[in-house]
């Protein structure tokens, strides 16, 4: 089995819409590593999130804005040969991405951050009210670097070696 590098933004793109969670990395105030679950919203290589006003994300990131963002999808268990452990792997993808998070305060941008992070998961319209868009706190990733990986391809010399398909 073989990783294969993913630089084609099309590709990139597709990873991330196929997810309904991502998991975001962060450095807790005492220095551990901090990763959380969340549902998104993405469009134009930015990440939106939103999250309680309060809490160990919010004060970990108010001392440090540096997050990584996990993508992960396919979970297809694959081999090459069904009688030799090392050669199951599962088969899937990932994208990794790097940015700073900026807390959105204005009122305009968190309703259209809100309805990004709602296309992702319904094709119907939503309304906000006011008490709750302010009590909404907003996360606003700009994409700094990405990386993305298929893994699980079986090897170009092997007889299960098929197109390296996004799964």
């Amino acid at each position: 089995m073989i990783t294969v590098t993913v630089e084609e933004r099309n590709k990139i793109d597709e990873i991330i819409s196929k997810n309904t969670i991502c998991y975001v990395g962060m450095i807790d105030k005492e220095g551990y590593p901090y990763v959380v679950p969340m549902n998104f919203g993405y469009e134009n290589d930015t990440i939106y999130l939103h999250s309680a006003r309060e809490g160990i994300s919010i004060e970990s990131l108010k001392l440090n804005p540096n997050i990584c963002v996990t993508f992960c999808n396919g979970y297809e268990l694959v081999y090459q040969n069904e009688n030799v452990a090392c050669s199951y792997r599962i088969k899937g993808s990932s994208v990794v991405c790097r940015g700073k998070v900026i807390f959105e305060e204005d009122m305009k941008e968190k309703v259209k951050a809100l309805n990004i992070i709602m296309k992702q998961y319904s094709d119907k319209h939503f309304t906000y009210s006011d008490p709750a868009v302010s009590n909404v706190l907003v996360w606003k990733v700009e994409i700094q670097s990405v990386s993305t990986k298929l893994f699980g391809v079986p090897h170009p010399n092997s007889g299960n070696y098929k197109d390296n398909s996004i799964s």
